[in-house]
C-alpha cells in the first residue's frame, strides 16, 4: 500500500528530496513491525506536528527517532508522546521539544516499560510548571541520570532541584545541568543498588538456562515517595519487577533479582490449578499464600538444587551494624521461622509447633506436591494454630512480607470473575454471554412466549430433533421460522510465543451459517471458466482411480506370467542365458485422501478487482476477491466431487479471540448436491483472520476421517489478524504453531495465499515448500485445482 504523505507533512517542502527520503525510509522502517493501527497513530503524530508551527526539525526528528522508541516498548505509547509533547508546546520552545523527542529512544532503552515511559511523560510535565529553564540541560545529560536513577529517584531528584532553585533561574539551569555539588550529592543519594535494565538479558538467560523456555519480564516503578518499589507479582503470563533493588541484609540486588524471578517463574511452571478464594479472610489468605510459596520452591530446588540455597540466604542472613532493621510483628516472625523450617530441614525452631508443622508440611509435599488443596489445608490449618498461640495483627502487616523477592501471590488465586485469563478489554461479561440449555418437547413449549426473534437472547433452548408442524409439509419450525443454527462452543489453546506457552483454552471458534444463494450460480461457474474445466478434466482422467493394476517384467512379484516363463524355458533348453523377469506385480490403485478446503472469507475479500475506482461507472461489475474465491472453491469442489474423495469446503472470519466463526459450506459425508452449492453461492466475507484458531478447528474435523491422508487447503489474502491482537507478530507465531501441532497429528497443510507481499511471512509459518502465491489474482481459480492435482496425484 502506497501512503500518500503530502496530506500529512504540508508543513514541509515539496521540493526537500533529501528531507521526503528520510521520511519514507523510517516509514518503512516502522512498517516492518508495527500494525495498521500503530501506523495510523504514527501519521496523525506527523500531522500534530506539522500543525503545531515549530519548525520541521521538530517533525523530522519525531518521524525518525519514534520507530526507535515503538521498538522498546510497543507502539500504543505513540499517542501519549504527541500529547504530551502537545501540552509541553505552550510552556517551552520548539528546540527544546525537538530536543526531547530526540532523547525518546535512550529513555525507552532505559525504563524498558510503557507504563514506565508514561510516569516519564507526567514528570517532564509536573517540570515545565515548576523548573521549564531545567528541561534543556536536563536532556542533555539524560543518559547519565537514566543510567544511575531509577524514575522513582529522577522524579525525587528533579522535584528537589524545582523546589530549591524555585526563583534562582541561573541556579536552576546549573543544578539540572549537574554542575553544582547539591546536584551531584542528590544524585548520588537518590542511586540505587541494582538496576533492572541492566541486568534484564542475564536474567532471561538465567531462567531460560533452568527452564528451557522464555519467560517476558517488565519493569515497574513504584519508588515515587520512597525507595520502596512495588512488590513483585504477576499478571498476564508476564513477571513484573521492581525497576531496581537496593542490597538486603548483605544480599546485592542481582541474587535478589535472580531469586525474585526465580520464584516468580516457579509459580508459572508448578501451579496447575488455583486456590479458590471463597469462603477465606484475609488473613487466612496471606497463611495459605505462605504455604504455597514454599510448595512452588519446593518443586523448584527438587529439580534445581542451587535454588534452595539462593532462597534460603533470605532467612538465615543478619542485617548489617549500619542498615535500619525494620521491626517484625510477632506473627510475621513466626511465618519467617515456620518457611525456613519448611525449606531447611536441618533446621530446629526454639518453638516444637513450628517444627512439628514444618515435618508435616514436608512429608505431604514428598507425597503429593502437585494436590491442589495442600497449601489451602495446610494454611487454615496454621491460622487455626496461630489464633491459640499469638495475636493476628492487621492484614496490613500481613501483607508486608519483609522478604524482597516474594511476589504478591496474585497469580494462583481464583475469584469469581476471573478464570486464569486476562481482565483486559477481551474479557466477557457473564451478562453478555448466550446460554444453551437442551430442554423437552413440553418444557420447550412452555417457555416459549414469544414468537418475535430475538437478535441477541441471553438463554437459547436446544432440542434434541426438529420440530415439525401438524400438517404434513415435510418441513420443520426451524427451517420456516427459526434463525441460523449456532454450535457450541470449541475452545483451543493459543500460543504466545513472548513466554513460549501455550495460553489454554483462549481462542473460542462457534460454527455458524451464513444464508443460502441461487445454486445455479455454482454450476455457471463451469460455463464461465469453460477452458480451465476442460483443462481440469482431463487431470481427473489421469487421477481417478484405475483399481487393480497388474505389471509386468519383474523378477519377484505376486503372479507368474506365463509367456515370459515359457520363453525363459526354450531360452533354457537352446543354451541361452534366460530372462529372470518372468514375474507380475500387482498394485492397487485406490486414493485414500480426506481434504478440507478451508477459505478465508475476512472483510478485505470485498475488495474489487480491476482498475475502475470506486464511485466511477463500471466499478460495481469488477469481480471481487470474494468472487474468485467461490469460482476457484466451485471449479476445485466439481473436480474432487468428480475424483471421488472425501472432501469438505469450509471458511473462516474472526471478532476476537472470544468469537472466531467458522462456517461449513460442505461437509464430509454430505453430497455436492443443491444445497452444499446454495451455501457456497451465498458465502459472504467480513470480520477478520484468526488463522490459527481456524486450522486447529478444521484439523479436528479432519482427525475424525478415517483416511490414510488428511490435508487442509488454505485459501487466504493476506496474513493473520484480529482486532484484539495489535503485534503483527503474535498471530503468526501462532498459526505457525497451529500449522505444526497438526503435522504432529498427521495433517499436512498447505496455504495458497494471494497477498503480493506475503513473502515476508508465509513461508515461516507454513514451510518453505508448503504454500504457493497468486501474483495474479484473476487466475485464481486456474491455480487452485492445479495446486490440488500437484499435492494429491
Amino acid at each position: 500500500m502506497s501512503i500518500d504523505f503530502s496530506e500529512y507533512i504540508s508543513c514541509l517542502d515539496e521540493d526537500d528530496n533529501e528531507h521526503i527520503e528520510a521520511l519514507e525510509s523510517s516509514y518503512h522502517e516502522a512498517q516492518r513491525f508495527m500494525s495498521p493501527r500503530g501506523l495510523q497513530n504514527y501519521l496523525e503524530g506527523m500531522r500534530a506536528f506539522c500543525t503545531l508551527g515549530r519548525g520541521q526539525d521538530l517533525v523530522l526528528t519525531y518521524v525518525q527517532e519514534m520507530p526507535g522508541v515503538c521498538k522498546e516498548v510497543g507502539e500504543d505509547i505513540i499517542p501519549d508522546i504527541v500529547e504530551a509533547m502537545m501540552k509541553l508546546s505552550s510552556h517551552t520552545s520548539g528546540s527544546v521539544i525537538t530536543l526531547i523527542v530526540a532523547n525518546m529512544p535512550l529513555a525507552a532503552s532505559r525504563l524498558g516499560d510503557a507504563d514506565v515511559m508514561r510516569g516519564f511523560l507526567k514528570l517532564l510535565h509536573q517540570m515545565t510548571g515548576k523548573a521549564p529553564r531545567g528541561l534543556r540541560p536536563m536532556m542533555e545529560n539524560l543518559d547519565e541520570l537514566l543510567s544511575k536513577l531509577t524514575l522513582g529517584g529522577l522524579r525525587r531528584w528533579v522535584l528537589w532541584g524545582a523546589q530549591a532553585h524555585q526563583r534562582d533561574l541561573d541556579g536552576q539551569l546549573a543544578y539540572f545541568a549537574l554542575e553544582t555539588d547539591s546536584s551531584r550529592s542528590i544524585l548520588q543519594s537518590e542511586r540505587r543498588g541494582t538496576l533492572f535494565i541492566d541486568n534484564q538479558r542475564k536474567l532471561n538467560f538465567y531462567l531460560r538456562a533452568l527452564w528451557a523456555r522464555a519467560f517476558f519480564m517488565r519493569p515497574t516503578a513504584g519508588d515515587f515517595e520512597s525507595r520502596q518499589g512495588i512488590r513483585p507479582f504477576i499478571e498476564d503470563f508476564q513477571i513484573h519487577v521492581p525497576d531496581a533493588f537496593d542490597p538486603f541484609h548483605g544480599i546485592d540486588g542481582m541474587e535478589i533479582y535472580r531469586a525474585t524471578v526465580a520464584h516468580a517463574a516457579a509459580h508459572m511452571v508448578y501451579t496447575h490449578d488455583r486456590i479458590s478464594a471463597e469462603e477465606l479472610s484475609q488473613a487466612q489468605m496471606r497463611f495459605i499464600e505462605m504455604f504455597e510459596d514454599a510448595r512452588v520452591e519446593y518443586l523448584a530446588y527438587t529439580e534445581f538444587p542451587g535454588l534452595r540455597k539462593l532462597w534460603l540466604s533470605f532467612f538465615t542472613s543478619k542485617p548489617e551494624k549500619d542498615e535500619e532493621t525494620v521491626q517484625v510483628h510477632e506473627t510475621m516472625d513466626l511465618m519467617m521461622r515456620t518457611t525456613r523450617a519448611i525449606m531447611d530441614p536441618d533446621y530446629s525452631d526454639e518453638l516444637p509447633a513450628i517444627n512439628e508443622i514444618a515435618s508435616d508440611y514436608r512429608a505431604k509435599l514428598e507425597e503429593d506436591p502437585y494436590n491442589p488443596r495442600l497449601a489451602w489445608m495446610a494454611g487454615v490449618e496454621f491460622y487455626n494454630k496461630m489464633v491459640e498461640i499469638a495475636t493476628i495483627p492487621s492484614v496490613r502487616i500481613l501483607s508486608e512480607w519483609p522478604i524482597p523477592y516474594r511476589d504478591d501471590n496474585r497469580y494462583f488465586w481464583e475469584f469469581s470473575e476471573n478464570m486464569f485469563e486476562s481482565q483486559g478489554v477481551d474479557f466477557l461479561p457473564s451478562s453478555e454471554q448466550n446460554v444453551r440449555r437442551y430442554v423437552s418437547l413440553m418444557e420447550f413449549v412452555n417457555e416459549i412466549d414469544c414468537e418475535m426473534e430475538d437478535g441477541n437472547p441471553q438463554e437459547t433452548l436446544v432440542l434434541s430433533t426438529e420440530l415439525f408442524p401438524y400438517e404434513d409439509l415435510g418441513v420443520s419450525y426451524n427451517q420456516m421460522e427459526g434463525v441460523e443454527p449456532v454450535s457450541d462452543p470449541y475452545h483451543y489453546n493459543e500460543w504466545d510465543y513472548h513466554v513460549q506457552l501455550a495460553r489454554p483454552d483462549w481462542a473460542t471458534v462457534i460454527e455458524r451459517r451464513q444464508g443460502k444463494g441461487d445454486p445455479d450460480v455454482m454450476d455457471e461457474i463451469l460455463t464461465k471458466h469453460k477452458p480451465v474445466a476442460s483443462r481440469i478434466r482431463h487431470l481427473i482422467d489421469a487421477m481417478q482411480p484405475q483399481g487393480i493394476v497388474r505389471r509386468r517384467g519383474y523378477e519377484e512379484g505376486e503372479e507368474l506370467d506365463l509367456n515370459a516363463a515359457v520363453r525363459a524355458m526354450i531360452d533354457i533348453r537352446r543354451g541361452i542365458m534366460p530372462d529372470p523377469r518372468i514375474n507380475i506385480r500387482i498394485s492397487r490403485h485406490i486414493r485414500d485422501l480426506s481434504i478440507v478446503l478451508l477459505l478465508d472469507l475476512s472483510e478485505s475479500t470485498n475488495e474489487k478487482i480491476g482498475d475502475i475506482a470506486e464511485g466511477e461507472e463500471g466499478y460495481e461489475d469488477q469481480p471481487s476477491i470474494l468472487d474468485l474465491t467461490r469460482e476457484s472453491a466451485g471449479l476445485l469442489t466439481w473436480a474432487i466431487d468428480s475424483i471421488g474423495d472425501n472432501f469438505a469446503v469450509h471458511g473462516f472470519a474472526s471478532d476476537g479471540r472470544h468469537d472466531v466463526q467458522y462456517y461449513r459450506y460442505k461437509d464430509f459425508e454430505q453430497t455436492y448436491d443443491d444445497d452444499a452449492k446454495a451455501r457456497m453461492a451465498g458465502m459472504k466475507g467480513n470480520l477478520s483472520t484468526r488463522m490459527g484458531a481456524a486450522l486447529r478447528h478444521a484439523g479436528w474435523h479432519l482427525t475424525q476421517q478415517n483416511a490414510q491422508k488428511r490435508l487442509v487447503l488454505l485459501v487466504t489474502d493476506g496474513e493473520p489478524a484480529d482486532i484484539d491482537e495489535r503485534d503483527p507478530q503474535y498471530l503468526r507465531h501462532d498459526t505457525k504453531k497451529a500449522v505444526e501441532d497438526l503435522a504432529m497429528q498427521g495433517v499436512y497443510t498447505y496455504c495458497l495465499t494471494l497477498d503480493p507481499n506475503a513473502d515476508q511471512y508465509v513461508s515461516r509459518i507454513f514451510g518453505e515448500n508448503n504454500y504457493s502465491i497468486v501474483d495474479d489474482v484473476e487466475r485464481l481459480p486456474e491455480r487452485l485445482p492445479n495446486v490440488f492435482a500437484a499435492l494429491t496425484g
